[in-house]
C-alpha cells in the first residue's frame, strides 16, 4: 500500500468520515472544519483523482459528477501506518513504541492497569 501525504490523508479522513461523497461535499466538509472560504473545486478534484490513481479511492461517474468511495479502510491504512512508524522510529520493535508512549504520556500505574486490563478483555478467545 502506497503511503499518503499529509494534504492527501486529511482528504481521506474526510472521505472516510462521509462515506460516497463528492468534489462539492468535501469541499464543504473541508470549511465546515476549517472555515471559510472553501478551498478551490480544482484542487480538491485533483486530489481526489490522485487518490483514485493511489488506489486510495474508488469512483462511479454520474454525468460529469464523480462520486468517490473509499476502497482502502481507516483501520487498514491506520495498521500501515503504525507498522511503518514501529519500524521507521522504533527499531522495529512494539516495544519500545509503548514505552515511549508510556514516557511521553506520563502514565500512571493505575493507567497501565486499566490498559493492560482493556487489552486483556479485548483479547479474542480461542474456540478449542
Amino acid at each position: 500500500m502506497k503511503t499518503l501525504t499529509r494534504a492527501e490523508e486529511e482528504i481521506m479522513q474526510i472521505i472516510w468520515d462521509l462515506g460516497p461523497c463528492t468534489v462539492a461535499n468535501i469541499r464543504d466538509a473541508i470549511e465546515e472544519k476549517s472555515g471559510p472560504p472553501k478551498p478551490p473545486h480544482s484542487t480538491i478534484s485533483t486530489m481526489v483523482r490522485i487518490l483514485d490513481d493511489k488506489g486510495f479511492l474508488g469512483h462511479k461517474a454520474y454525468g460529469r459528477t464523480y462520486e468517490y468511495f473509499p476502497l482502502v479502510t481507516r483501520e487498514n491504512y491506520s495498521k500501515q501506518t503504525l507498522r511503518k512508524m514501529i519500524t521507521d522510529y522504533f527499531e522495529g520493535s512494539p516495544n519500545r513504541l509503548v514505552s515511549f508512549l508510556v514516557q511521553e504520556n506520563d502514565l500512571s500505574l493505575k493507567d497501565l492497569s486499566e490498559l493492560m486490563d482493556q487489552l486483556e478483555d479485548d483479547e479474542p478467545t480461542s474456540t478449542n
